[in-house]
């Protein structure tokens, strides 16, 4: 472990390769690892279960535009076992340290990851358990240890690497971007590098502005990256099994709000599918599209705009890149009306691509224009009230489907 961690180093130290292209096909990297085979329970569309060996994690066949396409075994929250309850941070853990079990090539590096176990405990009990190569504490050198990382899946390790913060990884933007991002195409598919980057992000309570990063919209530009965003910890450990498992650079978002809430989830191994969107409320008179903590915030307008007579259908993107216009164009197809809902900032964000793809796809089917509500383009304010007023509150959401609706 050692010695692959110092090649790695020597590599990423002479890995500064520059890309022009987009050559990176998502859907041609869906092998499982040699030799890695494991019953797992996959949760289907329908609520039905299959146990299956090696299943895939997403569809093999890609439609233009970076979408992704519908799979029969992509795991849904809906499960009829009766499982175990959980927080949101232990169902990370839980699938963390599942895959760790599963694979010895599964590590974890980062600041204080280690007997600390974390800044919100995550990783807690797993240098104990695995050891301190496998679990490396790192310096604060976020551009140094994500390259380390990158370097480390170069060499076939799956590293798993923790931001602090996840404002603290624009330290490692160069390593993410021209690395992480773009070695598959411009070492002519010599490599693969199956990392995923993971750690909180979003506005907290009362962090300030550099705690409360959202890079969302900073990394969806860059080739060859895959972005997913967990909101339950039933989809966080789904969905932290499958970008390990992945061969694709995987960055997860988490939510530093949402790592204490609770759920029951299944006993069984399960993943999620980490390119497909999921139907939180079927409706008929509007699409909500909405990921992460603003999910909540969704699902508590969706309570008044029932008793106002409407029927919103929520749909929680999850899969940030590529969208999954499967599940998304449906739901436009059927209401007519969209409304998207984000914490990211409003200039260049989440929301701005996401309307593109449907003006682009489903332009037709639309009987109103699309509406977005998303962040202040301003920094996050320390103070609580003015903190508040930056993000989207319920309120603003039932006051433009409502208009929307007209």
């Amino acid at each position: 472990m050692a010695a692959a961690l110092q090649t790695a180093g020597t590599l990423t130290a002479s890995s500064n390769l520059v890309i022009n292209s987009e050559r990176f096909r998502f859907g041609s990297l869906l092998r499982s690892p040699a030799g890695m085979k494991g019953t797992i329970l996959v949760v289907k569309s329908d609520g039905r279960h299959t146990v299956g060996f090696n299943a895939g994690l997403r569809g093999a066949n890609l439609i233009p535009n970076a979408v992704a396409a519908k799979t029969e075994d992509s795991a849904k929250s809906t499960y009829s076992k009766p499982g175990h309850e959980i927080l949101l941070f232990e169902a990370l853990r839980e699938g963390l340290e599942e895959e760790m079990d599963r694979d010895p090539r599964v590590c974890v590096i980062g600041e204080d990851v280690g007997h600390y176990g974390g800044s919100y405990k995550v990783t807690k009990g797993l240098a104990n358990k695995y050891g301190d190569l496998r679990v490396l504490d790192t310096p604060i050198a976020e551009n140094s240890f994500t390259g380390m990382g990158i370097g480390a899946a170069m060499t076939g390790l799956r590293p798993v690497v923790e931001g602090m913060n996840m404002g603290f990884l624009l330290l490692a933007f160069n390593q993410i971007s021209n690395n992480c991002g773009m070695l598959h195409y411009t070492s002519g598919g010599q490599f693969t590098i199956p990392i995923v980057i993971r750690g909180p992000g979003g506005v907290g309570r009362q962090l300030g502005a550099e705690h409360s990063q959202r890079l969302e919209s900073y990394f969806q530009s860059i080739p060859g990256l895959q972005m997913v965003a967990c909101s339950t910890p039933y989809n966080s450990k789904g969905l932290m099994k499958a970008a390990i498992r992945s061969e694709n650079p995987v960055v997860l978002f988490e939510h530093v709000l949402l790592y204490n809430l609770k759920e029951r989830i299944p006993d069984e191994d399960y993943i999620c599918c980490l390119e497909e969107a999921e139907m939180v409320r079927v409706g008929e008179h509007v699409t909500i599209l909405t990921y992460s903590r603003m999910r909540y915030h969704v699902m508590q307008a969706a309570k008044t705009l029932v008793n106002k007579g409407y029927d919103p259908e929520v749909v929680d993107i999850r899969s940030l890149k590529p969208f999954d216009l499967y599940t998304i164009g449906n739901s436009v197809k059927k209401t007519h009306r969209v409304l998207i809902v984000e914490e990211c900032m409003r200039t260049g964000g989440i929301g701005a691509s996401l309307r593109a793809a449907i003006i682009d796809n489903f332009w037709d089917y639309l009987d109103a224009p699309i509406m977005c509500l998303s962040s202040q383009d301003v920094p996050t304010p320390y103070a609580g009230s003015l903190e508040e007023q930056t993000v989207v509150q319920p309120a603003q959401i039932v006051a433009a489907v409502e208009q929307l609706c007209r």
